[in-house]
């Protein structure tokens, strides 16, 4: 069975930014990734977080991995009000022209029978690279999708796009 990625929507922030949101996302596909490009801006340096359909509650965990060449860290967090995505528990950097790019795919998210599951990988240039899994405990179909900084804001050009995968 071959998968066909599809663009939902793309968004290239021509300010600085919080967070970015897509909503009214369509039942369609099998699973959605999202695409990541962020940098943080002066002064602002973050990690990132994502939350779904507008749930700010203690309704999520996830747990991480994280290496920078000599060092690795792992941890879990329970009952968050969101999944650390991206370069995960280390903040994306301010640093001139660097952005460090994330994938989120998220499973089965119009499904609306089970817990809603999302692994994501990226990388920060002076960092390193991180890998995270994370559970949203609600059946609800995911119909919106938030991303976040934990402090200050996403930079000038930092782009997010998602994409549907369709099973064929």
């Amino acid at each position: 069975m071959t998968a066909t990625y599809e663009n939902i929507a793309t968004t290239t922030l021509g300010s600085s930014a919080s967070s970015v949101s897509f909503t009214s996302i369509s039942s369609g596909f099998t699973d959605i990734v999202a695409v990541l490009s962020m940098k943080a801006t002066s002064g602002s340096v973050s990690g990132v977080g994502m939350r779904f359909n507008n749930d700010t509650a203690t309704n999520y965990s996830f747990t991480y991995l994280n290496g920078n060449g000599s060092t690795a860290v792992s941890a879990r967090s329970s009952n968050s009000s969101g999944i650390s995505v991206g370069p995960t528990n280390f903040a994306i950097t301010e640093t001139a022209n660097t952005f460090s790019p994330s994938v989120v795919h998220i499973q089965n998210y119009s499904n609306a029978t089970t817990n809603k599951t999302a692994i994501s990988r990226g990388n920060d240039a002076g960092n390193g690279v991180a890998a995270t899994v994370g559970l949203w405990r609600n059946t609800a179909a995911i119909n919106r999708i938030d991303f976040y900084m934990f402090a200050g804001n996403f930079d000038t050009g930092s782009t997010f796009t998602l994409y549907g995968i369709k099973a064929e």
